[in-house]
């Protein structure tokens, strides 16, 4: 059983990292980047469940509200930058000017 969840949580980063490297949106960067932040809170639940101490739900649950907090200001960036006008491309975006 947890070969196979550390089998889903090594396809889910692996296809998360492929999302960050090859596209060029900010928003599909993004969603890239939480799935691998979401993959390595499932891979340290997995470890938490095999050794049976509560400590590894702990930090899981802490990655989980970091990662949601992540998500709210990595939102509101995309949305500020598509509200200017400019694309939420990488290659047109050098700096971010308020």
């Amino acid at each position: 059983m947890s070969g196979a969840v550390w089998s889903v949580s090594a396809a889910l980063f692996l296809l998360g990292l492929a999302g960050v490297a090859l596209r060029h949106q900010l928003l599909a960067m993004f969603l890239g980047l939480e799935l691998m932040v979401l993959a390595a809170a499932l891979a340290l639940g997995c470890t938490a469940s095999l050794s049976g101490r509560g400590e590894g739900f702990v930090a899981a649950l802490l990655v989980l509200a970091v990662a949601a907090a992540e998500a709210v200001v990595g939102l509101v960036l995309i949305l500020r930058v598509r509200s200017s006008g400019r694309p939420a491309e990488t290659q047109s975006l050098r700096e971010l000017k308020g």
